[in-house]
């Protein structure tokens, strides 16, 4: 057998020609798969770019076509208040906790619960006789006294007499002088315990002190009542006038003084809970006499006439307190006003039927009412329909609900 390594050195340079020949081929082959790849997924995106970028312009010319159905409103020239808001307490101007002045069994009730009471009228009667009985003796005990004076004065008299005679001692003149001042201060005495009997007599007979509404009975017939006893018989409160007490920061206080010193009546208004509805309208009352410190505000009292007891006391409600008017303001409803990061803005609604965007300044704004800067009294605003609305794009007035003037409060 040949030796190996002893082989033809030329063929063993061409084996290893056929070997790199066989490699580079080899590598050729590879190569192309991943090339396949790669195209295929080039070409997809380009034709998913294409083809959202086909229907993004599909749908902004869509929509450029077709007319958006907006409520549109018309600015006009008109007053505005503006207004200090806060959370208030109605309060009545007077509460009346009645208790028993004199102590006794009680014997009727003569009020319903909830009941509109006057002054005067009868609310509890306490069984009076034993004070029947006391007036009674006080009127007897009285009417010995006096006759007791009376005799007293009739004696002075005679012994008067008797002294001009010199028929008598001085002394036993001045005597009876003393006894006649001892039986008028007996009399005295009398009459005030007359006077305490009749007192205590009325005293059974419990009347309203005010006019209002009594609460709940708190006490039923046949109960034994003390005299001066800290537990009341019935409360009684005073709805018409009534009364809220709230609080503003006290950067607002120079321009309430500003109003007060000028001896102008404010208007103020208690709307419920969503501040939506206005429940009654009153007047500022009274301002407190100090700030509080803690937290920086102020207490304010206003009142109002309550004729139809729509407020009650302790209600939370919301006190819309008129400061002043603005006159002359451009007026526009407050849901045509948008806000994006340059500003506060509009959509005009145009002659030719296009929106077209309006950078406005806002002023003092009520409720459902803002002031602008930026828009023409007679020009028509957009109301709704802001997620379609664009700059240029076509709209249509809702068939009913066209530009119309806004009616706020205080704008005639």
């Amino acid at each position: 057998m040949a030796d190996p390594s002893k082989a033809d050195p030329s063929k063993k340079v061409d084996r290893e020609k056929d070997q790199a020949a066989i490699e580079p081929e080899a590598s050729r082959r590879r190569i192309p798969a991943w090339g396949w790849v790669g195209c295929a997924f080039v070409i997809l995106a380009a034709w998913f770019l294409f083809a959202h970028r086909t229907t993004k312009s599909t749908v902004r010319a869509s929509i450029s076509q077709r007319s958006v159905p907006v409520v549109g409103a018309t600015a006009h020239k008109g007053d505005i208040g503006v207004y200090i808001d806060a959370i208030g307490t109605v309060t009545p101007v007077y509460t009346v906790s009645v208790t028993s002045r004199v102590q006794g069994q009680i014997m009727s009730v003569n009020y319903r619960e909830g009941q509109m009471v006057h002054k005067g009228d009868s609310l509890v009667e306490i069984d009076p006789r034993p004070y029947e009985a006391a007036l009674t003796q006080a009127q007897g005990q009285l009417a010995h006294d006096q006759a007791v004076l009376n005799e007293a004065r009739i004696d002075l008299e005679r012994y008067k007499a008797a002294l001009d005679r010199n028929a008598i001692a001085k002394q036993q003149y001045d005597d009876q002088v003393q006894t006649v001042a001892q039986d008028e201060g007996t009399v005295e005495n009398d009459q005030g315990t007359l006077a305490n009997a009749k007192v205590n007599l009325v005293y059974c007979h419990i009347t309203s002190p005010i006019d209002g509404r009594v609460g709940l009975r708190l006490v039923d017939p046949g109960n034994i009542v003390q005299a001066n006893s800290t537990t009341a018989l019935v409360v009684i409160t005073q709805l018409q006038p009534i009364t809220a007490i709230f609080s503003i920061a006290e950067d607002y206080l120079p321009q309430i003084e500003e109003q007060l010193h000028a001896g102008h009546r404010m208007t103020v208004d208690a709307l419920d809970r969503e501040q939506k509805k206005k429940i009654a309208s009153g007047f500022l009352l009274t301002v407190d006499n100090q700030v509080d410190t803690t937290t920086g505000t102020v207490k304010l009292k206003a009142q109002f006439p309550n004729t139809d007891n729509a407020l009650f006391p302790s209600q939370f409600v919301n006190a819309h307190l008129l400061v002043e008017t603005q006159h002359g303001a451009t007026l526009i409803p407050s849901a045509a006003v948008q806000r994006n990061a340059q500003g506060a803005y509009v959509y005009v609604l145009t002659k030719d039927e296009t929106a077209s965007i309006r950078n406005v300044t806002v002023g003092t704004t009520d409720r459902d009412t803002t002031a602008v800067e930026g828009v023409v009294a007679g020009e028509v605003v957009a109301v709704n329909g802001f997620d379609k609305l664009q700059d240029g794009i076509k709209v249509s007035l809702r068939k009913g609900q066209g530009a119309a003037s806004l009616n706020p409060q205080g704008g005639q």
